[in-house]
């Protein structure tokens, strides 16, 4: 395994990072169990959750990640081995807080609170606000549409100052983002050295071969800023293992489940753009799997690859594509194929 430091932190995280956002829907905790173990097993020391999760989000299944995480830890006794991240949610279904601002103090804390309990830890490692609460970019919205009517949220600086209360009260390390801006990542930096509050360590966005927005913006302050990028869905909800060429769909695939309420990776130009990854693979004599992810592990910006996998041979496949280096003639024809089709899923 590789490893890299988490932004300003003491903390060294695996350059793979076990998601676990299938479990509680896809995956039993028997499953769980052993995603966790292998993964220990291979060196990875990195768990990222959310209290969102499983997904799809739905009241029947939030919470029971953390919970299968929880029960992990209490029968492995093993916490102090893991560097662990989760999630508060931001605003969104009624089920979580009453749907309102989930940043103010007292939903923070109130959430956080449900996550020790559930991850049977006294701690997290780095807690994450799961997407902003303002009203911008992101989820597959590329251009900035301001609002003037979006309403009320919760002033950076407040965050910041909730977050140095849970820092030292012992309950978290650091601090991280998800689906974040550059203007948000920015204001959080800035706030952080004028104000003397904790700096943020990270930014979880999505990063794959069908999307390299974050290279646009803020690529650059990840690595000026060392703040960087925990990517999501590097395989693009499988569609970069190949599984879906052809129009296949396999029966219980997350996209055969629910392809529905993930479209964003299935449109036209993805699809095309999967076929043209594919024949490079195949020209190199590569897995598309292991290219698509070794792509992002060598990003300089990337501190960590976040994939996810419902059974152990996918699991292994995605954790041996740390041992995988592209070739300048195999990077060559992915610019390529980025070039005529750039992005196609944001």
């Amino acid at each position: 395994m590789k490893f890299k430091k988490l932004g300003n932190t003491d903390l060294s995280v695996s350059l793979i990072c076990l998601g676990t956002m299938t479990w509680g829907e896809q995956n039993t905790q028997e499953e769980a169990f052993q995603q966790m173990d292998f993964s220990v097993d291979r060196e990875v020391n990195f768990f990222d959750t959310a209290e969102l999760y499983a997904v799809p989000p739905k009241k029947e299944t939030y919470t029971k990640t953390e919970t299968m995480i929880g029960n992990w830890f209490a029968e492995r006794k093993n916490r102090e081995k893991i560097i662990l991240a989760t999630k508060v949610a931001g605003p969104g279904p009624s089920w979580i807080r009453g749907g309102g601002n989930q940043f103010n103090s007292k939903n923070m804390t109130e959430a956080l609170e449900g996550s020790l309990k559930r991850l049977q830890t006294d701690y997290v490692d780095l807690y994450q606000l799961h997407w902003p609460e303002r009203s911008t970019n992101f989820f597959s919205k590329l251009g900035y549409k301001h609002n003037d009517k979006e309403g009320d949220w919760t002033a950076f600086e407040n965050i910041l100052e909730t977050a140095q209360k849970f820092i030292k009260q012992g309950k978290i390390r650091y601090l991280g983002l998800s689906n974040e801006t550059a203007y948000g990542l920015s204001k959080y930096l800035q706030l952080s050295e004028a104000k003397d509050l904790p700096r943020v360590a990270s930014v979880q966005n999505p990063y794959s071969l069908l999307n390299r927005t974050y290279e646009v913006g803020l690529a650059e302050m990840s690595i000026r800023e060392n703040a960087g990028l925990l990517a999501y869905s590097p395989l693009a909800f499988g569609m970069l293992s190949g599984k879906y060429l052809n129009g296949q769909m396999p029966k219980g695939s997350r996209l055969q489940l629910f392809g529905n309420s993930f479209p964003r990776y299935q449109g036209t130009r993805s699809q095309l753009a999967v076929e043209e990854y594919f024949k490079i693979a195949t020209k190199h004599n590569l897995s598309l799997t292991q290219m698509s992810l070794a792509f992002v592990n060598m990003q300089e910006f990337v501190t960590s690859n976040i994939i996810g996998a419902t059974n152990l041979d996918q699991l292994k496949e995605n954790i041996d594509s740390v041992n995988l280096e592209l070739t300048e003639e195999v990077l060559e024809d992915i610019n390529k194929i980025h070039e005529n089709n750039p992005s196609p899923a944001p």
